[in-house]
C-alpha cells in the first residue's frame, strides 16, 4: 500500500463540468469500475459527491499506466491530473462531459472481491445488504438518503434558530414512567436494583424547559421504544422535537407549516402551499376511515346507517342496535375489474382489522350479485344505493360494527388496498393535512379503563373540561397531527399547565395520588411554581426523510438500521456479555426456557 505523500485532495468530483476543463486537480475516492480497452484504461472514481471518469492512455507515464492496469473495483486511490472534456460524452452521470487525464496515481488501499456488486439496479438479498451495510451504503441510491438527511437536519436547525428557538439536549438516561410503549431499561451499577429508562421522547423535559423560562426549545433527539418493528418503525429513532410557550394551536401549526415549506423548498425544490387544510378527527375517520388519511385520491366512505336501519340483515341490524354504524365504500366503474376473487382478497384485508367479513354488491353490465341484498326489501336496496351513490358498473363494499370507529377503520384499510391495486394514487403529489380535535381518551379493553390517546399532559378542549370525569369518551383534546400522503408526519398538543386540572386528568386515567406522585412528581412540583401556557409537537425525522425521498422503508434512510428481531446484522448486536459485567450490575439471568 502507498501513502498519499505530497498529494492532497483539491476537488470533490460531483460538481465538475465542462467549464472546469483545463484545471489541474487532485481527486480521491474508490474505484467503482475499471475497463481496459487495450492501450486505454478507463476507471470510474466514486467519492461522496458522485462519479468521475479517470483516463490513462499511451501518453500516460508508463509507471502510472502500469499501476492503473492493476486497478480493481473498490480500490481506494488518490489521483492528480488535468480535467478535460470527454470525446464521448454521456448524460447518465452529471460529470458525463468531462474526464481526468491522470498524471499521478497512488493506491491507498486494495480491496478483495465484494459479496455483491457495488452498483444500483441489481437484486441483492436484504440480509446480505444489512450484514455488509458499509458496502451497501457505497451504492449511490443508498448513499444519497444519508447525505440528504444531513442537509434536511441543517435546514431544520436554521429555521428554528431563525425563529428564536434554543437547541437544548435532554438526558438519555431518564426515569421510567407508565403509559406509552415499553421502555428500554438500563441498570444502574452505583444504585443496585434501580434502573434508568431510555427516553421514548423528551416530553417531560421539554415541558420542564418551558417552566424554566426558555420559551422556545427544539432538539433533533434520539428516542427509543421497545416495540415490534415494521417498515416505518425502528426501536431507536430520531425525532424533531419542539415546544413553545404562550402559544395557541394555530401558532404551533403555522410555525411548523413554515418549517415544512422551507425544508421541501431547499432540499427538493418543491413549493408546498400553506396553510394546510384542517380536518377534525371524526370527519377524517368518517370520510377516509383513518386518522391519517391519504387525500391524494377520492374513494370516500359513506355513512349508510339510516338507509338500512331496521332491515332484516342481521349483520347490519345488530351493529346499529348496539349503537354502531354501517359504512359503505363505492368503487365506481370498477365492476368489470374488481372480480369476486379480488373481493375475497379485500375481505381478508378487512378481517385483519377486526371485521368478521365484508358485505358487497357487484353490478356489472351483464349481472348483479350481492352477499346480502336477498335480506333487504327493494325499498331498502334503493335507499342504500341512493345513500352510497351506487349505480351499474360499481362495486359496493360495506362494513358494519358496534363501534363506528372500527367500521370506518376496516373500510379505510380496504380503501387503501383498492387504491393500491388499481393505481389510483398519484405518487408525485405531496398532500399535507392537519387532523385536529382528537379524542382525549380511548378505552383500553386490555386494561379495562380509559387511557390517554396521546399522553396524560394533553389539554382538553375548553368546552369539554367538565366531562373529564363524567364522560371521558366524549372529551376532545387540543391535539393535532400533521399528515403527509396517509402517514403521520408529526403530532403534538397544547399541554395542561394547571396543577388542579392535571390532578383531575390523572384521576380520570386511574392513577392513584401516590402513583401519580411517584411517576410525575417532579413535573407536578415544578407546576406549582408558575407554568406558562405551552404546547408543541414532534416530527418523526426518519419518516420525514423517507417520505420526501419516496422510499418504502425507513431502513433506507438510516445508516445502520435494526431488523425484525431488533438486531443489527452488521455488528451482531444484541449480544451476550461477560458474567463480570452482570455481577457488577447485580443482575442474574434466568435460563432461556424460563424467561
Amino acid at each position: 500500500m502507498e501513502t498519499m505523500g505530497n498529494l492532497r485532495r483539491t476537488h470533490y468530483v460531483g460538481g465538475l463540468r465542462e467549464a472546469d476543463a483545463g484545471a489541474e486537480m487532485t481527486v480521491a475516492g474508490s474505484i467503482a469500475k475499471c475497463r481496459d480497452k487495450g492501450g486505454v484504461i478507463f476507471a470510474d472514481l466514486r467519492d461522496n459527491t458522485g462519479l468521475l471518469q479517470l483516463i490513462f492512455d499511451d501518453s500516460t507515464d508508463p509507471a502510472v499506466f502500469e499501476k492503473a492496469s492493476g486497478l480493481k473495483s473498490e480500490y481506494v486511490v488518490i489521483a492528480r491530473g488535468v480535467l478535460r472534456e470527454r470525446e464521448a460524452k454521456t448524460d447518465k452521470i452529471p460529470t458525463g462531459g468531462v474526464e481526468l487525464f491522470v498524471t499521478q496515481l497512488r493506491v491507498l488501499s486494495e480491496a478483495q472481491t465484494t459479496p455483491f456488486e457495488i452498483r444500483d439496479g441489481i437484486p441483492v438479498n436484504d440480509q446480505l445488504r444489512l450484514k455488509y451495510r458499509y458496502l451497501d451504503l457505497r451504492r449511490p441510491s443508498m448513499h444519497e438518503p444519508i447525505v440528504l438527511r444531513s442537509k434536511i437536519a441543517k435546514v431544520i436547525r436554521d429555521y428554528y434558530e431563525e425563529n428564536h428557538f434554543v437547541e437544548i439536549e435532554t438526558p438519555m438516561l431518564i426515569k421510567s414512567t407508565p403509559e406509552g410503549a415499553r421502555d428500554y431499561l438500563v441498570p444502574s451499577r452505583v444504585q443496585p436494583g434501580r434502573f434508568y429508562a431510555l427516553p421514548q421522547s423528551p416530553q417531560l423535559y421539554k415541558q420542564i424547559l418551558m417552566l424554566s423560562g426558555f420559551d422556545r426549545y427544539f432538539q433533533i433527539a434520539r428516542c427509543f421504544r421497545d416495540e415490534d418493528l415494521r417498515a416505518d418503525r425502528q426501536p431507536e429513532f430520531t425525532q424533531v422535537d419542539m415546544e413553545m410557550s404562550f402559544a395557541t394551536e394555530d401558532d404551533i401549526m403555522t410555525m411548523n407549516e413554515g418549517l415544512v415549506k422551507k425544508v421541501f423548498a431547499e432540499v427538493l425544490g418543491v413549493d408546498v402551499p400553506t396553510p394546510f387544510a384542517r380536518m377534525p378527527y371524526a370527519e377524517a375517520m368518517g370520510r377516509y376511515g383513518s386518522d391519517k388519511p391519504d387525500t391524494r385520491f377520492g374513494l370516500e366512505l359513506a355513512d349508510v346507517s339510516e338507509a338500512v336501519r331496521g332491515c332484516s340483515f342481521a349483520v347490519f341490524r345488530s351493529a346499529l342496535e348496539a349503537g354502531g354504524s354501517v359504512r359503505a365504500l363505492n368503487v365506481k366503474g370498477m365492476a368489470d375489474k374488481l372480480s369476486r376473487k379480488e373481493i375475497d382478497k379485500l375481505t381478508e384485508v378487512a378481517k385483519t382489522y377486526g371485521a368478521k367479513g365484508l358485505a358487497y354488491t357487484r353490478w356489472t353490465q351483464d349481472a348483479r350479485s350481492s352477499s346480502f341484498e336477498k335480506f333487504l326489501s327493494q325499498d331498502e336496496i334503493d335507499r342504500l344505493a341512493a345513500a352510497a351513490g351506487f349505480a351499474q358498473g360499481d362495486v359496493l363494499l360495506i362494513a358494519a360494527d358496534a363501534s363506528w370507529e372500527k367500521a370506518c377503520t376496516v373500510l379505510g384499510a380496504v380503501r387503501l388496498a383498492v387504491a393500491d391495486k388499481f393505481g389510483l394514487i398519484d405518487k408525485t403529489k405531496f398532500n399535507f393535512l392537519w387532523v385536529t380535535d382528537f379524542p382525549l381518551f380511548e378505552y383500553s379493553e386490555e386494561d379495562g379503563r380509559y387511557v390517554a390517546k396521546h399522553h396524560p399532559f394533553t389539554m382538553p378542549r375548553d368546552e369539554d373540561i367538565d366531562k373529564v370525569e363524567t364522560d371521558p369518551g366524549a372529551c376532545r383534546a387540543k391535539a393535532y397531527d400533521m399528515v403527509l400522503n396517509g402517514c403521520e408526519l408529526g403530532g403534538g398538543s397544547i399541554r395542561i399547565n394547571d396543577p388542579a386540572l392535571q390532578d383531575r386528568m390523572f384521576k380520570a386515567l386511574g392513577f392513584t395520588e401516590q402513583r401519580a406522585q411517584e411517576s410525575f412528581g417532579f413535573l407536578m412540583e415544578a407546576y406549582r411554581y408558575g407554568a406558562p401556557p405551552h404546547g408543541g409537537m414532534a416530527f418523526g425525522f426518519d419518516r420525514m426523510v423517507m417520505l420526501m425521498l419516496g422510499r418504502d422503508s425507513i431502513r433506507d434512510v438510516i445508516a445502520f438500521p435494526k431488523v425484525q428481531n431488533a438486531g443489527e446484522p452488521m455488528s451482531g448486536c444484541p449480544e451476550t456479555v461477560e458474567q463480570k459485567q452482570l455481577d457488577e450490575l447485580h443482575i442474574g439471568l434466568a435460563p432461556a426456557d424460563e424467561a
